[in-house]
């Protein structure tokens, strides 16, 4: 029985953009969405880092790009390619959001957006137990993204990717505008189950 709907694929092909859509989609359909979205932050046009942005607005550094000098006194430093994760910020803002999510009466029906479960948010190990949580959590469906396997595998990556209640649709340059009302359809129908 399908649970809960992941998107994996390329950098840059989409994912957030779908799952924002997908969003607005179960909100006019009067499902309440919560949870936070992954976005680029550009100055001049150049990537200098991510925030994390919750369905409601509100705003968190992710990461940034790093500055070779290393890490402020003390804080040990958590690096993604050339960018620094800022876990403070982004656990200050995520992690609330996930205890949220068990309330609610039992006929409510949610949505919870994971935007994403990737190498940055897995330094936290508090993100990963909430994730985990959030999985068997009988109240709500997860809308979430994936990265696609590459290197070293990420052991939460693939706990989802292997769980028999999460259907992973992958994106693609060529299907990102016509998946759209699978993805919708697949939520739609694992909300129905859930209540």
């Amino acid at each position: 029985m399908i649970k809960h709907v992941f998107l994996t694929g390329p950098p840059g092909v989409g994912k957030t953009t779908l799952v924002q859509k997908v969003c607005d989609a179960m909100k006019a359909a009067e499902v309440s969405c919560s949870g936070f979205y992954t976005e680029e932050v550009r100055v001049g046009g150049r990537r200098v880092g991510f925030d994390m942005v919750t369905v409601t607005g509100e705003r968190a550094h992710l990461s940034r790009v790093g500055n070779e000098s290393g890490a402020s006194a003390g804080r040990r430093e958590y690096r993604v390619g050339q960018y620094v994760v800022d876990l403070p910020s982004f656990e200050n803002l995520a992690l609330p959001l996930f205890r949220q999510v068990g309330g609610g009466s039992e006929g409510d029906r949610r949505v919870f957006v994971i935007d994403e479960v990737g190498k940055m948010e897995l330094f936290s190990q508090a993100f990963i137990r909430a994730v985990r949580q959030t999985l068997d959590c009988s109240s709500c469906s997860i809308l979430g993204t994936i990265p696609i396997p590459k290197g070293k595998p990420l052991g939460l990556v693939e706990e989802v990717r292997g769980r028999t209640d999460v259907k992973v649709f992958t994106i693609t340059k060529e299907n990102r505008n016509t998946i759209f009302p699978d993805i919708v359809a697949t939520l739609q129908q694992s909300l129905k189950q859930a209540s």
